[in-house]
């Protein structure tokens, strides 16, 4: 019995030291298994990192957001309109040509994130007029039929540029991530 005890003193020991080493402070150092229990914690939470994407669009710097950003295994992607490399719109005044290239955009700069569409578990479609959610949607359906994400479609009194009929947010959890 003695000796379970001294080796699991110096376990605990053992442990303590490398809380102190990778300057760690355990909240409660009654037991090896609080010790490791915290370990296990910080150490995911220092894996957890936060990583911006950027689109290089004229408004990143001016207004200060990331096209996307990525924390652990969460990948936020931030309001995405129909708009091409050239500062084109497309499709205007086409609402489903409009929502199915942003969620394209959106495919991309998630697979940049080590994500895809289906690891989306919100949407958020801010429209100009709800009365054409039928073309919004159907654009949605296609892409999340099987996926069925949380989503949202909220009518908003305009967007950034008259031509944008819809801006989509997305919300991704990587459940095969590495952390």
């Amino acid at each position: 019995m003695s000796s379970v005890s001294s080796v699991r003193k110096k376990i605990l020991f053992f442990l303590l030291a490398l809380c102190e080493k990778i300057e760690i402070t355990p909240f409660s150092v009654n037991s090896v298994s609080a010790v490791r229990k915290n370990l296990i914690f910080s150490f995911k939470r220092l894996a957890m990192t936060r990583t911006n994407y950027s689109s290089g669009a004229k408004w990143e710097p001016i207004v200060g957001y990331s096209r996307a950003v990525k924390v652990g295994n969460t990948v936020e992607v931030t309001g995405t309109v129909a708009l091409d490399d050239n500062g084109q719109t497309v499709g205007i005044n086409d609402a489903y040509a409009q929502a199915r290239f942003a969620i394209q955009k959106i495919e991309k700069i998630l697979q940049k994130a080590g994500a895809s569409l289906k690891d989306v578990v919100r949407t958020r479609m801010f429209v100009t007029d709800i009365s054409r959610w039928e073309e919004y949607g159907k654009a949605h359906g296609e892409f999340f039929k099987d996926i069925l994400p949380c989503t949202s479609m909220i009518e908003v009194k305009g967007l950034i540029d008259p031509e944008y009929l819809i801006e989509i947010e997305a919300t991704a959890i990587i459940l095969n991530a590495e952390l």
